[in-house]
């Protein structure tokens, strides 16, 4: 095995006030109908992040399986979710935007037109020439949709799951030794200063910024990389103006992008890089539970964390145990199975078995 093998992104987390209500929204609108964990417990090892204390919470996490990244559905119990106290702009630091894939992009935009979604702006062509529109949540949380053509199931839905980010930095040589070094992303598709018309229907896009969008030359790999496809992360600085977190004053688990999520192999190959290139985790599930895996009701592994230069959090998790089939007991152990091999694409389909309407 190389040095460690990252699937995909397995998740974008989501804080929200109301589980439930949220994640109904996310399968109507996203078909984020498949659940591969939900779980009530404490979150006792997210300290630095939870004001350093153990906090109650409630978790769903749901995957659309034409293919992308999943959401994890985060929700406080018994601590009132704090908000942010302005809009996110461009320019803040931290996850500004959760990209999505879509199959067509003027079939999707008359789907959510028609549904009453909050549209922000119309379809523009974006620096790489290619046709895109944002739309807002319930919540405020920004998503925009991204043509794709990697689909793992065909379930006729428009859209798949999270296909990347667009995220704040203060400076992108900086990030790059993150997002190009540690994920991967290595390829640059393309790099523009400018004022965007494709950014202007949100709060500070007539500022003139830096975008650089990146994917990867290599495709992802690993057990669940059929499933997860492609994604691309597109770094935006904004020089004029204050540049604040948008997690400033606020625990993560509030409501908003809380973190990028990343499925790997390799743990402990994946920790020495990452303290090699001056990244290392701020949370680690093995050390705290002494190489025992942490336990998250219907689905085991690894997990940890690290920030990028402003702060923003990558998890990373190591994926041992997850529910197929829950009503007759069938679960996939992954720590028998070949880590750089893909699992059957008829395996993962099963867990089709596991939709839910709520």
């Amino acid at each position: 095995m190389s040095r460690y093998i990252i699937s995909g992104i397995q998740q974008i987390g989501i804080g929200v006030k109301n589980v439930d209500e949220a994640w109904k929204w996310y399968i109507d609108n996203f078909g984020m109908d498949c659940p591969i964990f939900r779980d009530e417990a404490e979150a006792k090892l997210m300290l630095p992040y939870t004001g350093g204390k153990p906090r109650s919470r409630h978790a769903v996490l749901a995957l659309n399986l034409q293919s992308g990244g999943g959401f994890e559905i985060w929700q406080y119990v018994g601590r009132k979710p704090v908000e942010k106290k302005e809009d996110i702009t461009l320019g803040d630091l931290g996850i500004i935007a959760c990209k999505i894939k879509v199959k067509n992009v003027h079939e999707a935009y008359e789907h959510f037109r028609r549904r009453d979604v909050r549209i922000a702006g119309s379809i523009l062509r974006g620096p790489d020439g290619k046709e895109t529109f944002f739309i807002r949540d319930p919540y405020g949380n920004l998503f925009q949709m991204v043509e794709a053509s990697d689909w793992f199931m065909n379930e006729k839905k428009l859209t798949g799951g999270s296909y990347g980010a667009i995220i704040g930095i203060s400076d992108i040589e900086k990030s790059t030794a993150l997002y190009s070094d540690i994920l991967g992303y290595d390829k640059i598709i393309y790099d523009k200063t400018g004022v965007f018309p494709d950014l202007a229907a949100i709060p500070g896009g007539e500022k003139q910024c830096r975008r650089v969008l990146l994917g990867r030359s290599k495709p992802f790999a690993g057990p669940f990389s059929r499933l997860f496809g492609n994604s691309v992360i597109e770094l935006l600085n904004v020089s004029e103006g204050k540049q604040k977190r948008i997690y400033e004053d606020r625990f993560w688990g509030d409501p908003g992008f809380i973190h990028l999520c990343y499925d790997i192999i390799g743990m402990d190959n994946l920790r020495e890089y990452c303290e090699k290139k001056g990244f290392p985790f701020t949370v680690d599930s093995m050390v705290s539970h002494e190489g025992d895996r942490f336990d998250m009701g219907e689905a085991a592994g690894h997990f940890s964390y690290i920030e990028d230069p402003d702060g923003t959090l990558i998890e990373f998790v190591e994926t041992h145990k997850i529910p197929i089939l829950k009503k007759i007991g069938w679960y996939l152990d992954l720590t028998k199975r070949n880590p750089e091999k893909p699992l059957p694409d008829w395996l993962l389909k099963s867990l089709r078995f596991s939709r839910v309407k709520i």
